[in-house]
């Protein structure tokens, strides 16, 4: 009797891929699967496994999953909503201590586009927030309430306030591309060419130096006050990047094939964005040195944020994907 036995990984988004273990397969001939009312094309089968790549017409929330040939077997995944769309996103998203969640327009180098950041009420409304930031790259909340956001362009990061409008908080960072805070206020922004800037009162003092990145440095600050940041070569595999308060750099021993965005979750365990083609997804470090789980699949992933209510966001180049 055929028989499913489980899928991994739970969630997943449009272009991600998962896997649909059991026995007895009829592999010969099977070319989809029922993800709910859509038909899924069948990557790999065998008759233990079948690898599923989701289509962009699924519906957004728990979608069973059904083998033909397989009787009375269902299981269940969780797909990502969309939630905004038409972005140019090269970092993680940020939520407020509200639930709104903010995005960017990033564009091509030295482009101005008319919206630099959105922002994304709780029922999925896109509202105009920031204009006039070239290339905005990276988004934080700093411990003053305020979001701060680099222009790679400019090297710069300002500081947005309630109505949009902002000031220049730093400059000559280089390319400057993530950001993150520490408890004690103090902000880091990493230099793509290679530098880790801290920045008090204004004023930038290297930190540490890693090797350059093609893309960009994705910065996430731990629980332990530990600065995690990745950032992608041409390399075929990437380390993470840990950094002491004393500056001291680390590498931990699981590299991914992409990393990009990186996040610590409400339980303070990190999870990286990989883009690696056929394993793109987001990663769960249950432990910094052990190998990391897939837990969201998904085609082309850049970013990542966790909100206040629970929601897990997921961001492609272009649209965010919401998990509650």
């Amino acid at each position: 009797m055929p028989t499913i036995t489980s899928v991994h990984p739970l969630r997943a988004v449009e272009g991600g891929r998962i896997t649909i273990h059991g026995s007895g397969f009829p592999a010969d001939g099977l070319s989809t699967v029922a993800l709910g009312e859509v038909s899924a094309r069948v990557a790999f089968a065998s008759s233990t496994r079948l690898v599923v790549t989701v289509p962009p017409d699924v519906e957004g929330g728990r979608t069973d999953v059904k083998v033909p040939g397989v009787p009375l077997q269902t299981a269940y995944i969780t797909v990502g909503a969309r939630w905004a769309t038409g972005l140019h996103q090269v970092d993680n998203p940020v939520f407020d201590a509200r639930g709104n969640l903010f995005v960017t327009y990033s564009g091509s180098r030295g482009q101005e586009a008319p919206v630099s950041i959105f922002r994304v009420t709780r029922d999925g409304t896109r509202e105009s927030f920031v204009s006039g930031i070239v290339n905005a790259t990276s988004l934080a909340f700093g411990p003053d309430g305020h979001l701060y956001v680099s222009s790679r362009f400019e090297g710069s990061v300002y500081r947005v306030k309630e109505d949009g409008s902002h000031e220049q908080m730093a400059s000559d960072l280089g390319v400057a591309c993530g950001i993150a805070f520490d408890a004690d206020g103090g902000m880091y922004v990493g230099d793509r060419s290679g530098t880790i800037f801290r920045v008090r009162d204004g004023r930038a003092t290297p930190f540490a130096t890693l090797p350059p990145s093609v893309a960009a440095f994705h910065l996430a600050m731990s629980p332990r006050q530990e600065l995690f940041v990745t950032a992608p070569t041409l390399n075929a595999y990437d380390y993470i990047y840990r950094i002491s308060r004393q500056g001291e750099v680390q590498t931990l021993p699981c590299p991914l094939g992409r990393p990009q965005g990186l996040a610590f979750d409400p339980d303070g365990i990190l999870h990286v964005v990989d883009a690696l083609a056929g394993a793109s997804g987001v990663y769960r470090f249950a432990e910094v040195d052990r190998a990391p789980e897939l837990v969201i699949s998904g085609g082309a992933l850049v970013g990542l944020a966790f909100g206040p209510h629970g929601d897990t966001i997921v961001t492609s180049n272009d649209t965010a994907y919401r998990f509650d």
